[in-house]
């Protein structure tokens, strides 16, 4: 075999083995390409799929708030109807159509009441929304519909005030009037009113004739409103009648007027850490001189306990947690519950009895299971012999009459009438006040006297903070800050 036909066999056998690489290769090729076709359809398909899956979820969102808005109109029309018109035990469903025909899905919603006394309180909704496209996923939210209470301000107040450069505010705060702010706050200061006359009772000097709704030298202006929407303290009042047949009737704690009884000055309350409380009926008072802004000078002011007789301990009803008495209180202690007490004398107009606090107001539990609430028909004052560093939890409402602490001196400057006397000097400066919750307070509040430089009757620090679980959650009976209901608590379960 010569040369010619070597090459021949062997360029022969080279492309056989070429064409057998290219094969492999294409074959190699073609199963990767097939493959990477194979995940990217996959990942395709189970993206649709999640997509499907996702709207689904999203749909059910949907379709869970339409149940709860439902109800809201439901409840508009029918007010404490809580079996949906069917007078029967839920869940009850409802179903949710599509604007374009047919039905997107259908809401199951299950209705409860918080009452307190027999009465009603706040409804809890719960609607689980399933969409038809993708039953397997459903969403659940749960609202809390009621009128917006007042424990969603730190302050609301009815008339001008200065808050000195001392505060430090956390929380809303808000007066159908003007506002001198000096100190800090965290949150929204707002004010009814565009313009007020804002003179040296407010620390203007020169006065102002146009003050704006909101001055001052606190650093939190970027959060200061006005003029917004005024509170209708009148509209807010709650019925004290009501509360009074409440207490009789539904199954709290009630106690007469004790001015039939010899020496009686009213009822001294000291709230007890295993949910009772200890009454005490005040047999006699001390007398000291005092003066607000109000009513001017009280030569005879009878706040301060001399001696008092135990009536007894007692468990407050977890039924009806609501104490009301015809009579002025002095109240503290702490608090276990959910607690409402009430000072009023709804038969007899010429009488407004009064609530002093006489000593820190605190909670067993600081997680919302505990709150207080404090009605007084009149004032809610801090006693004279409070102590010097204070610090109370709850919400203080004194629709009529005004919330803070009178002016007291044992100064030379003043004449001896109207001096507190040796016994009590050593109270009239207090060092701090620690508030947690709400201050309602029709006329000016006021915890600290200055005489332009520094603080000499009162307390020298305050510091305020609202209880946004009390917002949401308060003590039965806590007056309402709105007319309108709404929903004050939606979240997602």
């Amino acid at each position: 075999m010569n040369s010619t036909t070597n090459y021949k066999l062997l360029t022969t056998n080279y492309s056989r083995a070429q064409r057998g690489v290219t094969t492999m290769l294409v074959v190699a090729f073609m199963g990767i390409f097939l493959l990477i076709l194979g995940t990217i359809t996959s990942y395709t398909f189970e993206q649709a799929k999640y997509g499907r899956a996702l709207y689904g979820r999203e749909q059910a969102l949907a379709i869970a708030e339409a149940g709860l808005e439902y109800y809201r109109w439901f409840l508009a029309h029918n007010p404490n109807d809580l079996t949906n018109g069917t007078g029967g035990p839920g869940p009850y469903t409802y179903s949710v159509s599509d604007p374009e025909g047919g039905e997107l899905g259908s809401a199951s919603l299950s209705v409860t009441s918080n009452s307190a006394c027999g009465i009603i309180q706040s409804i809890d909704i719960t609607s689980q929304g399933t969409s038809n496209l993708n039953p397997v996923f459903k969403r659940t939210l749960f609202g809390r519909y009621m009128r917006q209470s007042v424990a969603a301000y730190s302050y609301l107040l009815n008339s001008n005030v200065w808050a000195g450069p001392d505060r430090n505010i956390t929380g809303p705060y808000h007066s159908n009037g003007g506002i001198r702010m000096d100190g800090t706050n965290n949150s929204d200061v707002s004010s009814a009113v565009s313009t007020w006359l804002c003179d040296g009772n407010y620390n203007c000097s020169p006065t102002q004739s146009n003050a704006p709704g909101v001055l001052g030298s606190g650093s939190g202006s970027a959060l200061w409103k006005y003029p917004i929407g005024s509170v209708d303290f009148s509209g807010m009042a709650t019925s004290l009648t009501n509360l009074k047949t409440y207490a009789q009737g539904g199954g709290g704690m009630y106690y007469a007027s004790s001015t039939g009884s010899v020496n009686s000055r009213g009822y001294h309350l000291i709230f007890k850490s295993n949910g009772t409380v200890d009454i005490y009926r005040v047999t006699s008072t001390n007398s000291v001189p005092s003066y607000n802004s109000q009513t001017g000078w009280n030569l005879t002011e009878y706040s301060i306990i001399k001696t008092q007789t135990l009536l007894g301990n007692y468990t407050v009803p977890s039924s009806c947690r609501l104490i009301f008495l015809e009579d002025r209180v002095w109240v503290e202690g702490v608090v276990k519950d959910k607690v409402t007490l009430v000072a009023a004398t709804p038969g007899d107009t010429a009488t407004t009895p009064d609530i002093y606090l006489l000593n820190n107001i605190t909670y067993v539990a600081q997680g919302g299971t505990s709150g207080f609430t404090a009605i007084a028909e009149g004032n809610i004052l801090i006693s004279l012999n409070a102590p010097t560093t204070m610090e109370i939890h709850g919400v203080f409402s004194a629709h009529s009459g005004r919330y803070g602490r009178n002016f007291y001196t044992n100064s030379s400057s003043y004449p001896s009438n109207k001096r507190v006397g040796s016994s009590w000097s050593s109270y009239v400066l207090r060092n701090q006040l620690t508030t947690v919750g709400t201050v309602v307070s029709n006329y000016r509040t006021g915890t600290a006297w200055s005489d332009g430089s520094s603080t000499v009757s009162g307390f020298q620090s305050r510091v305020d903070a609202y209880d946004q679980l009390q917002a949401t959650d308060p003590p039965p009976f806590t007056p309402a800050a709105s007319t309108d209901y709404s929903y004050v608590l939606w979240r997602e379960q």
